[in-house]
């Protein structure tokens, strides 16, 4: 499986970091309008990426503890050139957790993702991914501690889990109000 480190953060405007991503040097990569249907299933989490763009998509498995620093993702990815029908199959067998509805402004430093998230009924994120390619550990998480440092993310408030988890957060929290 791949590995990477991952680190998100709530964050009140996304607007505010474009001059640290060109402090930064940080890559402008493309927007991309993003649907993920999350499946019940026993472990981990799975979750079909669709887009608006074609039928394609891809079939995303991952592992990942809930924590609030930067921790480590193992996945596997799988691309579908019929997402549509294969969301049919999966909603049959697993049943759907939950969709979530993003647009996201892909930015690129170096092996770090960098992920500027407006998800429906949610709000505004950051979502970093250094993506383990032969590179050390220590070299990751230095580059990864780098970008961190350099967009002030320390400041913003973390996010341990899913956006997939996040409504059921918030609806826990109205109720306890």
């Amino acid at each position: 499986m791949a590995k990477n480190l991952e680190f998100k953060v709530r964050y009140e405007s996304l607007d505010l970091l474009l001059p640290k991503l060109a402090d930064l040097k940080a890559k402008r990569q493309e927007t991309i309008n993003q649907v993920d249907t999350y499946f019940h299933n026993p472990k981990g989490r799975l979750k079909l990426r669709e887009t608006d763009t074609s039928d394609e998509g891809w079939l995303i498995y991952y592992e990942r503890p809930n924590t609030l620093e930067s921790r480590y993702s193992i996945y596997q990815l799988c691309k579908v050139d019929e997402s549509s029908v294969l969301r049919e199959l999966l909603t049959a067998a697993l049943g759907v957790k939950t969709i979530i509805k993003k647009q996201r402004v892909l930015w690129m430093y170096q092996n770090t993702r960098i992920h500027l998230d407006t998800v429906e009924d949610l709000g505004e994120f950051v979502e970093l991914e250094t993506v383990f390619q032969g590179q050390s550990d220590a070299d990751a998480n230095q580059e990864h501690n780098h970008v961190k440092n350099t967009l002030g993310l320390e400041t913003a408030e973390p996010i341990a889990v899913s956006y997939s988890e996040l409504p059921k957060e918030k609806i826990r929290e109205k109720e306890q109000v």
